[in-house]
Formats: C-alpha cells, sequence, structure tokens
C-alpha cells in the first residue's frame, strides 16, 4: 500500500482508467461497485485515479494485493512502481526519499 503512496504522482498520469479496466478492478472485488460507479462518473482519467487511490487507500492488503494482480494484466509497465521501492522506500507507512 505504502509504494501506491510513494509513487502515487507517477501513477496518477500513467494508469488509464478507463471503463474497462474500473469493471476489471471491480470484477476482482478490489473495490466495491458503488465505488466503481462514482468512479466512472468522473470524467478526466486522472480525477478517477485520484479517486481510485483514496478507495484503495481504504482498503487492506488483500484489496491491494487484487489491485496488483488487475495492474499486472493491465497496465504490465507500472508494476514496478508498485512492487519495488522505485527510488523511494516506505518504513512504517513514512515516506522517506532515498
Amino acid at each position: 500500500m505504502c509504494s501506491l503512496t510513494a509513487n502515487s504522482v507517477h501513477l496518477l498520469d500513467h494508469i488509464v482508467s478507463d471503463d474497462a479496466f474500473v469493471a476489471e478492478l471491480a470484477a476482482a472485488e478490489c473495490i466495491t461497485q458503488p465505488q466503481r460507479d462514482h468512479i466512472l462518473s468522473i470524467p478526466q482519467l486522472r480525477d478517477r485515479n485520484v479517486a481510485l487511490f483514496e478507495f484503495l487507500a481504504q482498503g487492506n492488503d488483500a484489496d491491494f494485493n487484487k489491485f496488483i494482480n488487475v495492474i499486472s494484466k493491465e497496465h504490465a509497465h507500472l508494476l514496478p512502481l508498485l512492487t519495488t521501492d522505485g527510488g523511494l522506500a516506505c518504513i512504517n507507512h513514512v515516506l522517506i526519499i532515498s
């Protein structure tokens, strides 16, 4: 989860939260149907990503792992930002720039 927060600046502009991707997140149960509907009601993709990250931050590690599984299928090129520190390290949910 911390990697999502630490790398959100990069991810906000690179995840394409189109209808298919958001539907896949809901099908994987990392977001709820009402959250899916809310995200899809937002016209700008970057704003959709902000809402998505807010919902993911409310979830647990299992939800985040489901998100990682969907990302690995839909946006595999972004996986290193979520599975490695990408130059940023998180210790006890505190961001440390290395």
